[in-house]
């Protein structure tokens, strides 16, 4: 840019209207595989919503906002071996619905919400990279939420039965 990095800085800030993001690379694989099979540890993203269209296509996101939980389920379970697929899917789903108090939600019980991810443990892959964030993932065919089918035939069907979630207090 021909500036100083605090000009080049405030002049991005300035340019973006003070919305801008970054991206780090701060951990190492070892430390990720290390927590990640802590029993306490849970598996989640801090993504905002994204689609491959309309404003949530906005943007350039970190990959993981399309692949965190295919990444976990292709990298540390099928390839590297850090989690079994039960131990994967219960720190995504159980323990975080358990830990934040949402006590209908993240098993498959009578009387909880119908919210199911089905994926074929052989062939769920993230799609999104650096320079093209905007994938989904590949080998998830069908998404429930609420009891309603919201990806079929990983196709979405225009349903939008989501809900804001709110933890009990703890």
């Amino acid at each position: 840019m021909g500036k100083t990095p605090l000009e080049a800085s405030l002049d991005l800030l300035l340019d973006e209207d003070f919305n801008v993001g970054m991206v780090r690379f701060a951990m190492c694989e070892e430390d990720v595989e290390l927590v990640l099979s802590h029993p306490a540890v849970m598996i989640g993203s801090d993504a905002g919503a994204r689609a491959t269209y309309g404003v949530l296509a906005e943007g350039k996101p970190h990959p993981r906002s399309y692949g965190t939980f295919p990444r976990v389920l292709e990298k540390y379970v099928r390839e590297r071996r850090v989690l079994t697929l039960e131990q994967a899917v219960y720190k995504m789903t159980g323990l975080p619905a358990a830990r934040w108090g949402l006590w209908n939600r993240g098993l498959i019980r009578p009387g909880f919400k119908a919210d199911l991810v089905l994926f074929d443990p052989t062939t769920v892959h993230e799609t999104a990279t650096f320079a093209n964030p905007h994938s989904y993932p590949q080998g998830i065919p069908y998404v429930v939420v609420n009891g309603q089918l919201v990806v079929d035939a990983g196709e979405h069907t225009g349903m939008a039965p989501g809900e804001v979630l709110v933890a009990a207090s703890r």
